[in-house]
């Protein structure tokens, strides 16, 4: 069995988060750096002895923050493409698909900034039962 690993670029992605739109990329970005660090401390905490409750909340938190953000985003993207069609009347199928695309690239980070720090806590606590059990 071969396992393929499919990656983007480094420039695709890069582009991708400016299509996006840099703020609202930004701020999703920051809340999924956020995520991470309170889940590695919630790890160094559980090496002590004991979770942290405290950082699952905030690791919770900022990956529900993430996601609220990546969906902010992409309504407000969704309603400049809507005021760019209406001012100029017809508009290229091609064109509207591309402006929905670009609407959907903050609500995607978002769910995956989400997703990540969901999969943590739920690794965080498998751990922590397994220690618990020992």
């Amino acid at each position: 069995m071969k396992v393929v690993l499919i990656t983007l670029p480094k420039f695709l992605m890069a582009n991708l988060f400016q299509e996006g739109g840099s703020l609202f990329m930004s701020l999703i970005l920051i809340s999924l750096l956020a995520s991470i660090a309170f889940l590695i401390k919630g790890f160094l905490s559980l090496q002590n002895g004991k979770l942290s409750k405290k950082m699952l909340a905030l690791a919770g938190d900022s990956g529900l923050l993430g996601m609220v953000l990546g969906f902010l985003g992409s309504v407000l993207g969704l309603i400049q493409a809507f005021d760019v069609v209406q001012s100029i009347g017809n508009i290229d199928s091609g064109v509207f698909a591309g402006g929905l695309k670009v609407s959907l690239l903050t609500s995607t980070f978002g769910l995956l900034t989400f997703a990540i720090s969901r999969v943590g806590i739920l690794i965080l606590r498998l751990v922590q039962q397994e220690k618990q059990e020992d």
